[in-house]
C-alpha cells in the first residue's frame, strides 16, 4: 500500500467517531479526497459527500460508514466515578480491564474499565462473570469527588477505546474501528484511482454516518443523491479463526480478497458485473450468501425512493466489535481495485431491471 494512503488509513482509525460524534473522522477523510474530486460537501446529518463527474450518468454512490461502536457518559456518582452507555452492538464482556478515552468539548481524559477484582467476589459473582453488564462497569479517571469530573466531561459525551493501529504480519492489520471506517477509506481510494481515468458514471462517494444505530446516514444520503446504482462496503465476518464456523458465515478468508454479497439485499445485475470485473481484471474475491437484508447501508441504499440497484462489498474482518478487529492490507487494496474499475465499466447502455 502507497506511504500516503497507509498514513490516510492510520489517521482515520485513530480519530474518534462514535456514531452522532463522527465531525473530526470526517474532516480527516474530507480533507484526504478533496483533491481527487469535483465537489465536496457535508449534510445536516455530517455525511461526507466527494462527487466526481457530477455530470456524468448513470450516478454511482459508494457508501461506506465511518461511525464506530463507542460509549456515552450517563451518571457521575459522588465519588467520581462514571457509568456509560454503549454507542452500538458492545460485548459488555470485553470491557473490564479497558483503557478509554473520554471526548468532552474542552479536552480528553484517559479512564479504565472497572470492575470487582476476582479475589473480592463470592462464588456466586463468579460464576455470573461471563454475563457482564454495563450497569455493573465505571470508568475511572482517578478523580476524587463529582465536581472534579464535572469540571472536565459532561453528560453526554462520548467514549471509545484508548487503542489505535498496529502492523501484525503477512500485511495483517489490527486496530480498533476498522468496522468501518475502512469502508469510508475504501470509498476514498476508490475515488483517488478514478480520478485518474476519464469515465462516464458520476460517483459519488459518502462516508455516512450513524450507520450502528439503524443505517440513519446512508438512509439520508442516498435520499438525497438518487442514485441509480448504490454499493455499500463494509466488513464481513471472516471464518478463518478457531471457533468459527462456516456452517454460518460461509468460507471467508484474509487475505483472498474481497468479500462480494449475492441475495435479496443485491441486484442481480450488479452482483454479475462486480465478479465479472473481478474475473477479467484478474482481482481475487470471494462471495457471500445473504438470504435477507445485510444489515448493511445496502439495506437503506435499496430502498430508497423507487428502488436502487443496490451491491455490496466486503473486506474479511476478525473480531468484529472488539478493540482488537484484524483485517488485511492487501484486501484492501483490491477492493479499491474492484470497486474502481466496476465504475469504469458503467454507462448508460446497462440496464439493471432483473
Amino acid at each position: 500500500m502507497e506511504k500516503t494512503s497507509l498514513d490516510f488509513l492510520k489517521e482515520l482509525v485513530a480519530t474518534p467517531s462514535p456514531s452522532g460524534f463522527e465531525a473530526p473522522a470526517q474532516k480527516v477523510w474530507l480533507d484526504y479526497v478533496k483533491p481527487f474530486v469535483d465537489e465536496v460537501k457535508k449534510d445536516v446529518h455530517g455525511n461526507a459527500i466527494a462527487i466526481l463527474n457530477p455530470s456524468g450518468k448513470p450516478r454511482l454512490m459508494l457508501a461506506g460508514h465511518c461511525d464506530e461502536i463507542g460509549f456515552m457518559v450517563n451518571y457521575i456518582t459522588d465519588k467520581g466515578y462514571i457509568y456509560f452507555r454503549p454507542i452500538g452492538g458492545v460485548d459488555a464482556n470485553l470491557m473490564p480491564g479497558q483503557r478509554v478515552i473520554i471526548h468532552s468539548k474542552k479536552d480528553k481524559t484517559l479512564g479504565v474499565i472497572g470492575k470487582k477484582a476476582v479475589h473480592l467476589m463470592s462464588e456466586e459473582e463468579r460464576k455470573q462473570s461471563g454475563s457482564t453488564k454495563f450497569e455493573n462497569l465505571w470508568i475511572d479517571v482517578g478523580a476524587k469527588k463529582k465536581s472534579e469530573v464535572e469540571k472536565i466531561i459532561a453528560i453526554g459525551d462520548p467514549v471509545t477505546f484508548a487503542v489505535g493501529f498496529e502492523t501484525l504480519k503477512n500485511d495483517f492489520v489490527v486496530s480498533r474501528g476498522f468496522d468501518d471506517k475502512m469502508g469510508s477509506f475504501v470509498v476514498a481510494e476508490t475515488l483517488r484511482i478514478l480520478s485518474k481515468q476519464k469515465i462516464k458514471a458520476a460517483v459519488y462517494g459518502v462516508s455516512t454516518v450513524q450507520e450502528e444505530i439503524g443505517l440513519r446516514g446512508a438512509r439520508t444520503s442516498a435520499f438525497h443523491i438518487d442514485p441509480d446504482v448504490g454499493i455499500a462496503i463494509d466488513v464481513t465476518h471472516a471464518s478463518d479463526y478457531p471457533g468459527s464456523n462456516p456452517n454460518i458465515t460461509g468460507e471467508v478468508k484474509l487475505g483472498s480478497g474481497p468479500v462480494v454479497c449475492r441475495g435479496a439485499n443485491i441486484n442481480h445485475v450488479v452482483f454479475d458485473l462486480l465478479t465479472e470485473t473481478g474475473k477479467s481484471k484478474k482481482i481475487p474475491f470471494q462471495v457471500e450468501a445473504a438470504p435477507g437484508g445485510t444489515g448493511t447501508d445496502a439495506n437503506a441504499i435499496q430502498v430508497n425512493r423507487g428502488g436502487v440497484a443496490a451491491g455490496l462489498v466486503s473486506v474479511p474482518n476478525r473480531y468484529m466489535h472488539t478493540p482488537v478487529e484484524v483485517i488485511n492490507l492487501v484486501d484492501l487494496e483490491n477492493t479499491s481495485k474492484l470497486l474502481a474499475n466496476f465504475a469504469a465499466k458503467l454507462t448508460t447502455n446497462i440496464s439493471f431491471i432483473p
